[in-house]
């Protein structure tokens, strides 16, 4: 085993850091995960961990399984040992180092940085192959080193550096570029000392291809076996490069911005489109083009979700801030030559029950706040005053040569969304969520349900068997799906009808953003657009749709939009119905899968819970639910009897659960009767409609669901069955009438 892993073996199994040697002792000392968190599940998880260290252990259980040679392995132990220390030590110490200049920000540059303080002159054995114990008898911190602010500089050059020692320094400050490079975060010039060390003659071209190889296998596999293999073939074409020398032509503009937006682009961002879209706004090339020189760092963790326009608008900022151009005072030396983003990157993610989640309340502040930039604004340096929220560039006078970028946001929107957060937990949710969009002005798309759109969107994937029935009446070539969801009717058509073009309209700039992007992922031939249901012929030409599909969204119009200052209003029915019917062709069809309410109303059923909250259940949805005044008696402490539609409209939401309630109390299921629902469609159709099909039925499933859960009965206890949850109505437009 390598005498490293030995030494993190030995302290996992509670020997304290002070007797281990002092990389471990650094990597030991972390109080605070200082790591990308691009693939963390949750940051809670990191919490009594140490990330850095475990991560360096899998480096070096990667290197022990290498067919390499003895000097080539302990060259590279050496390497990863000390390559990760700049994500490491105590608050105290990483104070210590920043007063010194470490460049804690740049790990690659600051973890070199801390070798030449600490193993710097423990190396002076010349031969490169032989095999050196290192022994490090400083002692703990604060060590010699660190115990004033002599300059790096000058205590490295206190030690005379061996080959041996110049090339591992040389590894450790290249340490990860090839797979920055990769990913477009740095030019190709940053790899230019690995070239040297074959110029010198320290290493031979084929040594330096093997070191490099397992290097980066070593790094990458540390991160994602997966990864390795994946990217495998790209890594030995770019040493290849290195070796030949440092003249190889760097990324285009565009290639760079596509590497950077690599996790985008796999989520059905159409880049090719995008970037086409962009060039006819704004010279990209000439525009970006001082960031040719420059390194970024945690641009698509801090990004990736953000749309290319909106990343190239920060780019812009970046550079035309006053803190990237030097005074004529300053040296050449404190030109900003790397750009972090790992403060935005650190503002945007938190943990919603248990897993790391892009905080979308601050995505749309910042995206509003993006929109008031117009292009030649950005270009001329003009500051635009937004009272909540503002971009933050700057340098710190311990590094002159980084750049850091984020958002600052006022106390009152920190404190908003904070409390947002807290009220996802609670009824209090969609008020907060009011509150947050009035007083800083936001988007607000309809059913907008901002933390859980992916659950949404995979609940409305998942009832695609329930859909399915409306293929067998779909007539004509052209169908409007309204309010597609995560796009399950939409592959059902495609799938089953392939002479019919179905296109999908959804008023959520959320939903149509997902579509679009599984359309571009999945390679679907159906169209999306963003568009209003009560005014359909504003986004396609009336009378050249065949099929209009609601599938389970009237009960959403009625429940959300407003009409007359008032939701769960029957006129938006007829609003969208009259819309739907005004796009259909002669002989076109309108198809209605929805809840159903169960007539006669008045009559009664009781209701015994089997789970001991189950009344209380019932108390606050009484109280929370926002369609209509449930009423109920309470006549034990585990029955009760509702109205057989009061009481399966909250057996609805008793059947979804804890995790849907905040939503489900806003929308009402059933909205109308038979009878209700039949004279709905002719009052606001007339005599040109035909109903060929309206039958109910009970949803499969909520009996199985409920069955443990409550006993159902008649008002005096007989076993009653659960009544129809839902409809299927077909209207026809007739033939040879003109449309009112």
């Amino acid at each position: 085993m390598l005498h490293s892993l030995k030494a993190i073996q030995s302290y996992k199994s509670g020997n304290t850091p002070e007797a281990q040697q002092l990389w471990l002792q650094l990597l030991a000392a972390a109080e605070k995960p200082h790591i990308n968190l691009e693939r963390i599940h949750s940051i809670a998880e990191l919490e009594g961990t140490n990330p850095v260290l475990d991560y360096t252990e899998r480096t070096l259980h990667v290197l022990e399984k290498l067919q390499v040679s003895f000097w080539v392995r302990e060259i590279l132990e050496e390497v990863l040992i000390w390559s990760e220390t700049a994500k490491a030590g105590s608050r105290e110490q990483r104070r210590v180092w920043q007063k010194q200049g470490v460049n804690l920000f740049v790990h690659n540059v600051g973890s070199v940085q801390l070798y030449d303080l600490y193993a710097g002159a423990d190396h002076l054995d010349n031969d490169i192959g032989k095999t050196k114990e290192t022994s490090i008898n400083q002692p703990g911190y604060p060590s010699g080193a660190l115990s004033n602010n002599a300059d790096i500089s000058e205590h490295a050059a206190l030690n005379t550096h061996t080959p041996r020692h110049e090339i591992i320094r040389t590894l450790i400050a290249t340490h990860g570029l090839i797979g920055q490079y990769i990913r477009g975060e740095i030019p190709f010039a940053e790899n230019a000392s690995l070239h040297a060390l074959t110029v010198k003659g320290w290493l031979t071209t084929d040594e330096l291809h093997t070191i490099l190889m397992a290097l980066n296998e070593c790094i990458i596999a540390g991160v994602d076996p997966a990864l390795w293999n994946q990217v495998q073939a790209e890594v030995q074409r770019i040493v290849g490069w290195i070796i030949a020398g440092p003249d190889h032509e760097d990324w285009s503009v565009k290639e760079r911005l596509s590497r950077l937006r690599s996790s985008s682009i796999r989520q059905g961002e159409a880049m090719d489109t995008a970037y086409g879209k962009l060039q006819t706004e704004l010279d990209v090339e000439q525009a970006l083009a001082p960031l040719a020189h420059r390194t970024l760092w945690y641009v698509e963790s801090a990004m990736q979700d953000f749309s290319l326009q909106e990343m190239v608008k920060v780019f812009l900022l970046t550079l035309r801030s006053e803190s990237m151009h030097p005074t004529s005072m300053e040296s050449r030396s404190e030109i900003v030559r790397h750009i972090s983003f790992e403060p935005l990157m650190n503002t945007m993610y938190y943990d919603y029950k248990g897993v790391k989640k892009l905080n979308i309340y601050k995505k749309r502040m910042i995206e509003k706040y993006m929109e008031q930039y117009a292009w030649e604004q950005i270009m001329s340096g003009e500051q635009i005053v937004y009272p909540h929220l503002t971009h933050r560039i700057e340098r710190h006078t311990d590094l002159p040569d980084t750049l850091f970028v984020t958002f600052e946001f006022s106390p009152a929107a920190e404190k908003l969304i904070a409390f947002c957060i807290e009220a996802e937990k609670s009824p209090l949710y969609e008020k907060a969520v009011l509150l947050l969009f009035d007083l800083f002005g936001l988007r607000r798309d309809a059913y907008d349900r901002f933390h859980n759109e992916e659950t949404y969107l995979s609940d409305m994937n998942s009832s695609g068997d329930y859909k399915k029935v409306l293929l067998d009446y779909i007539v004509g070539k052209r169908v409007l799906d309204i309010g597609p969801g995560g796009g399950i009717l939409l592959d059902l058509i495609e799938q089953e009808k392939p002479e019919v073009e179905p296109i999908g309209i959804d008023i959520s700039a959320n939903v149509i953003e997902a579509l679009e992007r599984k359309k571009q992922r999945e390679g679907h031939r159906w169209q999306v657009m963003k568009g209003d249901a009560l005014q359909l012929e504003q986004y396609v030409q009336p009378g050249t749709v065949d099929t209009v599909i609601f599938s389970s969204i009237l009960h959403e119009l009625y429940s959300y939009i407003e009409l007359d200052g008032r939701r769960f209003n029957s006129d938006t029915v007829v609003a969208a119905l009259r819309s739907s019917f005004r796009v259909l062709s002669p002989g076109g069809r309108i198809l209605i899968r929805d809840g159903i309410m169960s007539e006669p109303e008045a009559q009664k059923r009781r209701i015994r819970f089997l789970e001991p909250d189950g009344m209380r259940w019932l108390e606050r949805y009484a109280e929370d639910f926002q369609g209509r005044a449930i009423q109920y008696e309470r006549v034990s402490d585990n029955e009760a009897v509702l109205p057989i539609n009061d009481a399966m409209e909250f057996l609805y939401t008793y059947t979804w659960g804890e995790e849907a309630y905040v939503h489900e109390i806003q929308e009402q299921f059933g909205i109308f009767t038979p009878t209700a629902y039949e004279n709905c469609i002719r009052e606001a159709l007339g005599e040109q409609a035909e109903i060929i099909t309206f039958r109910h039925f009970l949803q499969e499933g909520y009996t199985e669901a409920l069955g443990e859960r409550m006993i159902f009965m008649k008002e005096n206890g007989e076993p009653a069955p659960l009544p129809d949850s839902t409809c299927l109505i077909v209207i026809e437009k007739k033939k040879g009438l003109a449309d009112g």
